[in-house]
């Protein structure tokens, strides 16, 4: 196997692991679908819209997003955010990403372990 290739799948195990956390941290403001797919990709988190919406359905059926259809433009569109539920799991994961991140860097670093 191609070192590239080996390297983007590892990339993709970690962004499938990261993409929840991702999502529910950019949709403290209403994003639709293709609008949420731009501004993770501007910010280096690229998706694949057939990985996002079957994801923002799935967050929405557990209640950690909210959505809202605007009919006002020509073409309607469903608008998601997080609820309150999915606020407090953003700042658990959050919380264990730091913890995850700090753990790898010491591990790293060849801090000992006790």
């Amino acid at each position: 196997m191609k070192q590239d290739e080996l390297l983007a799948g590892h990339l993709q195990e970690l962004r499938r692991g990261t993409v929840v956390l991702a999502c529910l941290a950019t949709l403290g403001r209403p994003h639709y679908g293709y609008a949420l797919l731009e501004t993770l990709d501007k910010a280096g988190f690229s998706v694949d819209g057939n990985t996002l919406y079957p994801l923002l359905r799935r967050l929405e059926k557990q209640g950690l997003l909210t959505s809202e259809w605007n009919t006002e433009e020509a073409r309607p569109r469903k608008f998601y955010q997080v609820s309150p539920d999915g606020e407090v799991l953003l700042e658990q994961l959050t919380r264990e990403w730091h913890v995850l991140d700090g753990a790898i860097r010491a591990l790293g670093q060849g801090e000992p372990d006790e």
